[in-house]
C-alpha cells in the first residue's frame, strides 16, 4: 500500500451557512487583473481631480454672476459649461471601464476563495457579479462576498477589516449622494441654484477621489494575500 499521507475532509460550515454549488473552482492568479484595475482607478482619480478643479471655476463664475450679472460674459459660461460637461463624460467613461474589469478581478479572487476555503462562503460565487446590478440588493450582497472573499483569504487570520469597511462605507456614500447631486444640478435653474449644485457635484467628486483610493488599496491588499497563499501551497 502507499505510505502517502492522505489529506483530512475539510471542516464543515458553519451552522447557518451553505458552500455554493456549481462548477468546479479552479485557481487562477489575480496579479494581472489587479494591475490593470488600479491603473483604471488610478486614472478615475485623476478625472475626479480635474473634475473638482473644473468645478471650482465653474462654482467662482457663477458666483460673479450672482453679484453681478454683468461681469460674466456669455462666452464664458457656454466655455466653462462645455469643459464642465466633457468632465462627466470623461467621468462616466473611467467609470465605466474601471467597473468592468472590476467585477472581473472581484470575480477571480471569489472563485479563488472557494478554492482556498470553500466552507466560508454565504453567497453563491454568481453574487460576485449580479450582486452589483440589482437594485437596493447592490447596497450590502457585494461588501458580503467581499467579506468572505477576505476570510478564505487570510488562512484563517482575518485581521482588521478596517480597508474593506471604509471603502465601502466610502463607496455607498458617493453613489447616493452622488445620484442626489445629479439630480440637483440637473433640476437647477437660477444662478443660486446653480452655484449650490456645483458645490454639492464637487463634493460627490472628493467622496470619488477617496472611495477609489481605498478601492486601490483594497485590490492591492486583496490581490497580495491571495498571491501569497496560492504561493504557499494546500496546508494539508
Amino acid at each position: 500500500m502507499s505510505n502517502m499521507p492522505i489529506a483530512p475532509p475539510p471542516p464543515p460550515p458553519p451552522p447557518g451557512w451553505s458552500a455554493p454549488v456549481g462548477s468546479r473552482a479552479v485557481l487562477r492568479s489575480p496579479v494581472g487583473l489587479s494591475k490593470v484595475v488600479t491603473g483604471l482607478l488610478g486614472l478615475g482619480i485623476v478625472v475626479d481631480l480635474f473634475a473638482v478643479w473644473q468645478g471650482s471655476q465653474s462654482y467662482e463664475l457663477v458666483g460673479r454672476l450672482v453679484r453681478n450679472v454683468g461681469s460674466v460674459s456669455s462666452q464664458e459660461i457656454d466655455q466653462a459649461d462645455s469643459l464642465y460637461r466633457v468632465c462627466g463624460i470623461l467621468q462616466v467613461a473611467a467609470t465605466l471601464a474601471t467597473a468592468v474589469v472590476f467585477i472581473v478581478w472581484f470575480h477571480r479572487a471569489r472563485v479563488n476563495a472557494e478554492v482556498f476555503a470553500p466552507e466560508y462562503h454565504e453567497k453563491a460565487r454568481g453574487w460576485a457579479i449580479w450582486g452589483w446590478f440589482v437594485p437596493v440588493v447592490n447596497l450590502w450582497f457585494p461588501r458580503r462576498v467581499a467579506i468572505d472573499i477576505w476570510k478564505a483569504s487570510a488562512d484563517g487570520n482575518t485581521g482588521s477589516r478596517a480597508l474593506l469597511n471604509w471603502w465601502w462605507a466610502l463607496w455607498v456614500a458617493n453613489l447616493v449622494f452622488g445620484r442626489l447631486a445629479s439630480r440637483r444640478y440637473a433640476n437647477a435653474g437660477t444662478p443660486e441654484e446653480i452655484k449650490g449644485a456645483i458645490a454639492g457635484l464637487m463634493a460627490s467628486d472628493v467622496l470619488s477621489v477617496l472611495a477609489a483610493v481605498l478601492a486601490l488599496l483594497f485590490v492591492r491588499r486583496l490581490t497580495r494575500m491571495q498571491h501569497e497563499k496560492a504561493l504557499r501551497g494546500p496546508a494539508f
